[in-house]
């Protein structure tokens, strides 16, 4: 990563921040985004992802940029937090809900309120399931069949399963969504990431052709790794969340050019001369065999979804293991480090590891400008 630690550190003491934190470069953020602009193909449109942007400011700052109203969106208290701070907003349910669980949102949030959440249907009981619910609450819900076009997680499977339904009353279809994750990780072998896309694509505009011109409002594909891959065909939105910030999970073709925009970043509590306990020549002979490091450090805080980046050369190690209170990581030798210094870390996900903090720590021109408050786990 080309970053320079010297200099975010200086941001992050000014800032007086002297604990672990995310901190999230809004230059490169602005860069990922440009990015999405300038590839996603003419009409589509962008479906926000709440679950791997958990941050309100964070959706609110992407949302402006690219003119979308759109979320999709994974959990009931995450979905609240959503419809409050977007009046406008038209929300997509990323995966069937329980039935209590939606009975419970929708009674207590108030099912007025929730009239622009999409749920997901993907199955014939739970849309009966549904139907039911509908009628008990004496309101309309919508939905969006949730379609397996070759990641074979449920759903749909055939269109000519969709099109012998009969939707009860109470319930308006709006769509489809299909996700396609599975495409980047098809070997070679089998036709590779292109093969696979134009598989799930021309699958998916089979469910479409079987849904009336009313119920095709919303017909969503792709995540983070396919969504700028897409071209303009069976849907008319694709589903984008992780790609901004690039974790490393996230380094795949389809997202090249883009630049991590989030670390971890935590204080060096301790640099010394590792010792595991016990008799100390186990220790040397170990280092001798190249085991063990000879110089190490403690991290405060640690066992983080996130791979380490600086200083150059620092890991874990299995002798002594993961600690979320003080972390090991060994040491290079000749590393020049003291405690105090920053420990960086390049989280390999986006959702959960954005909560994790609390707050973002918001890095622009050399300097922190914010703290964007995180959502709740919930």
């Amino acid at each position: 990563m080309s970053v320079d630690f010297a200099e975010l550190s200086k941001a992050l003491k000014a800032a007086e921040i002297f604990r672990p934190c995310l901190v999230l470069d809004r230059d490169r953020l602005d860069a990922n985004i440009a990015l999405v602009k300038q590839r996603l193909a003419p009409g589509l449109a962008v479906r926000l992802v709440d679950k791997s942007l958990p941050c309100l400011p964070l959706l609110s700052y992407i949302a402006r940029a690219l003119e979308t109203n759109r979320f999709m969106t994974f959990h009931p208290p995450v979905t609240q937090a959503v419809l409050d701070a977007f009046p406008e907003g038209d929300l997509l349910y990323g995966k069937p809900m329980p039935l209590g669980a939606a009975k419970a949102a929708l009674t207590r949030g108030g099912a007025g309120w929730w009239s622009r959440v999409c749920w997901l249907i993907d199955t014939p009981e739970r849309l009966s399931e549904y139907g039911a619910l509908a009628a008990a609450l004496d309101t309309e819900l919508r939905f969006a069949f949730e379609v397996d076009v070759g990641l074979h997680r449920g759903g749909f499977s055939s269109p000519a399963e969709i099109k012998a339904l009969s939707i009860p009353k109470g319930l308006r279809c709006e769509g489809m969504m299909a996700y396609e994750a599975h495409a980047p990780e098809i070997p070679g072998l089998f036709g590779g990431l292109g093969k696979a896309l134009k598989k799930a694509s021309a699958k998916a505009a089979d469910f479409a052709a079987v849904l009336d011109p009313a119920q095709r409002r919303i017909l969503n594909i792709g995540g983070s790794k396919t969504a700028l891959l897409h071209g303009a065909g069976a849907a008319n939105e694709v589903s984008i969340g992780s790609a901004f910030v690039l974790p490393k999970d996230f380094d795949t073709p389809g997202l090249a050019g883009f630049q991590p925009a989030a670390l971890i970043a935590t204080p060096i509590l301790k640099v010394l001369d590792p010792v595991l306990p016990g008799p100390a020549a186990v220790s040397r002979t170990l280092q001798a065999l190249g085991l063990f490091p000879r110089k190490g450090s403690y991290l405060y805080g640690g066992k983080w979804m996130a791979e380490p980046v600086f200083p150059e050369g620092m890991g874990p190690n299995g002798l002594i293991g993961l600690s979320s209170n003080q972390q090991f990581m060994g040491l290079p030798a000749g590393a020049d480090v003291k405690p105090g210094d920053y420990a960086f870390l390049r989280p390999t996900q986006s959702e959960a590891v954005l909560q994790h903090f609390g707050s973002i720590a918001v890095f622009s021109g050399g300097r922190i400008v914010e703290l964007w408050p995180a959502l709740p786990m919930g």
